[in-house]
């Protein structure tokens, strides 16, 4: 296997040999509306506290505030924006551990933290290496709503050689 030209991917800044375990990027921030929420929710959660104020004071949650799915998706949006779409990501086969540790309200101003905690070359694909990271969504008062951690596939610059196919049999 060659390596990849990165002249032929000017998109692509990093690959999976620039990205270095123990790196913390913040990646930006958004405000939530009240009319996201609800849009959000009419589509994919259609719970009362999701979608309707007055139903909301009277949960757990005392006031309207996201899907718990939503909070992700805004998660994923500031992680595509602020360093995906820069790098030689494949997608994900998956998370480990999904937390929403508080509610997110209307007006909530949302920012990611990122961080790697690990990483190894695919053993099934010498082209694609993995990253484990974990993923740190904050509000405007410094409060975690959001604790996700699981691993992203990237495209390798340099391929590893391929293991050795095993001798024939005789």
């Amino acid at each position: 296997m060659t390596a990849i030209d990165p002249i032929a991917s000017p998109h692509i800044r990093l690959w999976w040999e620039d990205l270095v375990v123990g790196d913390t990027r913040d990646l930006g921030s958004l405000r939530v509306s009240e009319e996201d929420i609800v849009t959000f929710a009419r589509q994919f959660d259609p719970q009362p506290f999701h979608l309707d104020a007055e139903a909301a004071r009277h949960s757990v949650f005392g006031a309207l505030c996201a899907s718990g799915w939503h909070t992700c998706a805004l998660a994923m949006r500031l992680m595509v924006t602020h360093f995906l779409h820069e790098t030689s990501s494949l997608g994900s086969p998956g998370l480990e551990s999904l937390k929403w540790l508080k509610p997110v309200y209307p007006g909530d101003e949302l920012r990611l933290r990122h961080t790697i905690t690990d990483k190894r070359p695919m053993n099934k694909r010498p082209d694609v290496g993995l990253v484990r990271t974990v993923w740190e969504l904050f509000n405007q008062h410094g409060d975690k709503v959001l604790h996700m951690e699981g691993w992203g596939m990237f495209r390798r610059r340099t391929p590893a050689a391929p293991p050795p196919s095993p001798p024939p049999s005789p």
